[in-house]
């Protein structure tokens, strides 16, 4: 029985590796992409800059590990989004569910750019509504109505989700299911 115990304890071997993905999080200035990503890599909070060019961060899940470029939003940075986008296997786009019309015309401008852009029109795609706590802030249904997603990302896979750094748990379920997204596009066959 002791030999049992011990081959069962010590003789499994490692587990096996998590896959990776390389994603790109773009979204306007102060929608929160910066903080989220912290908050999943469980970095302090109090220390969170705005990304002014742009950063990389590994956020490790149980099934996956995710290495995420993050884009600054800041006007003069956005024009030079598209030239991070090579060996992307999906994408992050942050809004601010609360944000004024003019920053919402904006982000549904860059969104509707990034679901054209031809090395991201076959990814998936997380949306992800931030700023869910706030009292300004718009539901999902009329964020999805807003941007316009139905007819423009037609065909695509695609996923909007609400979300506020006080309920990380949705937060990660929300990337739960990208991951999931992302393991359906390594089974399915090339598409040249």
């Amino acid at each position: 029985m002791d030999y049992l115990c011990f081959r069962a304890l010590c003789c499994k071997g490692p587990p096996p590796p998590r896959p990776e993905y390389d994603l790109v999080c773009i979204g306007l200035t102060g929608s929160g992409k910066t903080s989220l990503l912290s908050q999943l890599c469980s970095e302090n909070r109090e220390n969170i800059v705005s990304t002014t060019g742009f950063s990389i961060k590994a956020v490790p899940f149980q099934n996956a590990i995710l290495n995420v470029k993050e884009l600054g939003g800041a006007d003069n940075i956005r024009k030079y989004w598209s030239r991070y986008y090579q060996g992307s296997q999906g994408v992050i786009f942050v809004l601010d569910s609360a944000s004024s019309e003019d920053d919402l015309e904006i982000a549904r401008n860059e969104l509707h750019s990034a679901l054209q852009h031809p090395q991201l029109c076959t990814l998936p795609f997380l949306i992800l509504a931030n700023h869910q706590d706030k009292p300004a802030a718009r539901s999902v249904q009329e964020i999805k109505k807003y941007l316009e997603l139905e007819p423009l990302a037609r065909g695509k896979r695609w996923i909007l989700k609400p979300c506020s750094l006080d309920n990380m748990e949705a937060v990660k379920d929300s990337f739960g299911l990208l991951i999931n997204l992302l393991e359906d596009s390594e089974l399915e066959p090339s598409r040249i």
